[in-house]
């Protein structure tokens, strides 16, 4: 259900005027989420602001809102360079007391996109369609993911960045777009509702560190080296994050807390490398503190033995 491969194809855009209806592609299967969805913008380009040619039947207004809806519980999505992610997402909905959640011809979900409506950058997708509790009979609580695969091209690393969700919704009303060769929009009804709150994407980081030599004698030099690295969707491979504020730390052998000892900053590739007297026994790491783009991370101490 991503569409990277195909946003990437047509100049980032859901070419919302390439499909009139939502067709099945050249290997004959079945059309997808993002074939529908842009089906039906296309048809209800002349209802709402929505780009492509005015349809000479669009979709009805379906009566059915949606509201509360939350991405990875509020949190950034970290994304690293070939695992999986899969996202969270619950909503509730609210609807007329003849639409049927359950029915088959019915089919709503919630999306990421970036950019703007008309011409987004990238899309973000659902593998499936979600699962709801009934609260009442015009109340339901739903859930459902959105499912990313970096390594299968479904981000670019300009996607480290805010993305908006759009709850979209269609009543089919008996009719299957899945192998129907035409669509009666007129009969069609479909709702949509953007900006319904926002989500981070962030690219995965990674943080070594290494203090040497272990042991070593009290007075002596210690050297602390290491690398912060993040996550490049474009090659699926990590990379040296540059110019980076990152503190050193130190904890006493005993004790629960660390203190910071300074703070320098990656080289042009992500290395780290500082040094400091030997005292007493303890454990040093490093600690990023993160940006916009990149999730804050912290080492595991490595333990020196002062002699």
């Amino acid at each position: 259900m991503r569409i990277r491969a195909t946003v990437a194809a047509v100049s980032g855009a859901l070419a919302l005027a390439a499909l009139a209806v939502p067709a099945a592609n050249a290997a004959d299967s079945a059309p997808s989420k993002a074939d529908l969805f842009r089906a039906a913008h296309h048809a209800a380009s002349g209802r709402t602001a929505f780009t492509g040619s005015t349809t000479a039947a669009a979709p009805y207004a379906l009566n059915l809102k949606f509201s509360g809806v939350k991405v990875n519980n509020g949190k950034p999505i970290v994304v690293g360079t070939t695992a999986k992610v899969t996202a969270p997402v619950s909503f509730q909905v609210t609807h007329a007391a003849d639409i049927d959640l359950s029915a088959e011809d019915i089919e709503f979900d919630v999306l990421l996109y970036r950019g703007t409506l008309s011409n987004p950058v990238n899309v973000l997708w659902g593998d499936n369609w979600p699962s709801c509790t009934n609260v009442s009979a015009t109340v339901a609580n739903c859930k459902n993911t959105i499912d990313i695969r970096p390594a299968e091209g479904d981000l670019l690393n300009s996607d480290a960045t805010t993305f908006k969700a759009l709850g979209y919704a269609y009543d089919w009303n008996d009719q299957d777009p899945y192998t129907d060769d035409s669509v009666d929009w007129s009969k069609v009804g479909y709702t949509e509702a953007d900006a319904l709150t926002l989500a981070k994407l962030q690219r995965a980081s990674r943080l070594t560190v290494n203090a040497s030599p272990e042991p070593v004698r009290k007075g002596a030099t210690i050297t602390v080296t290491g690398k912060l690295s993040r996550a490049n969707w474009e090659d699926n491979q990590y990379h040296g994050y540059s110019t980076q504020p990152v503190k050193l730390q130190f904890r006493k052998k005993g004790s629960s807390t660390y203190t910071t000892v300074k703070t320098i900053n990656t080289t042009t590739t992500g290395a780290l490398r500082t040094t400091v007297k030997a005292t007493v026994d303890g454990y040093f790491r490093y600690s990023f503190a993160g940006t916009s783009t990149t999730p804050a991370v912290t080492t595991a101490g490595d333990f020196v033995d002062v002699r």
